[in-house]
């Protein structure tokens, strides 16, 4: 899609932005959003964490990729842990890069920006392979992260409050591209 730039993105001056591309995609309610907003904030301000969006033409976001290096302190490794450790896999916890989220709004699906958003961000990761969580059911999301080489490290991982299990993916990189 050439009319879709994929380029760094001021993540915290168009949140609300965002958080509208992930609430449609996702179907997110306004609660939801709310507490979503202070969690994508409170991320941007760990070392490493960056940010990159599609833009249209006319500059309306509509798809972004945000990440970070992982640390096991964090809320989200805390949770996967136990998952990964019990899978024989916790390993991947550490020297890797946390896709955090990844979402595109459903007119825009299917067109390969979640591809190049998760690549252009994942190439210029200085650590050697990524990790991610997806809603444990056979997605699109799930379809292109394997054909990325993303790979399930644990499966029905428990989130408080996630109404659905999630599966932690990992893959080494630089992710396959095809």
């Amino acid at each position: 899609m050439d009319d879709v730039a994929v380029g760094p993105l001021d993540l915290a001056g168009r949140v609300d932005e965002a958080l509208a591309v992930q609430a449609v995609a996702f179907g997110l309610s306004s609660d939801e959003v709310g507490v979503r907003r202070h969690i994508v904030l409170r991320h941007l301000g760990c070392p490493g964490a960056r940010a990159l969006g599609a833009v249209t033409p006319t500059g309306r976001l509509v798809g972004f990729v945000y990440g970070m290096p992982n640390d096991r302190g964090h809320w989200w490794s805390t949770v996967v842990e136990p998952y990964l450790r019990g899978a024989g896999q916790d390993d991947w916890l550490d020297n890797a890069f946390v896709i955090t989220e990844l979402h595109v709004h459903p007119e825009y699906q299917k067109r390969g920006i979640g591809r190049r958003l998760i690549t252009t961000i994942t190439d210029t990761a200085a650590q050697p392979r990524s990790i991610l969580s997806a809603v444990d059911t056979e997605s699109p999301a799930r379809v292109l992260y394997r054909a990325l080489g993303y790979r399930d490290l644990a499966r029905q991982v428990l989130f408080p409050s996630a109404p659905s299990p999630y599966a932690v993916m990992g893959a080494p990189l630089p992710l396959l591209r095809g």
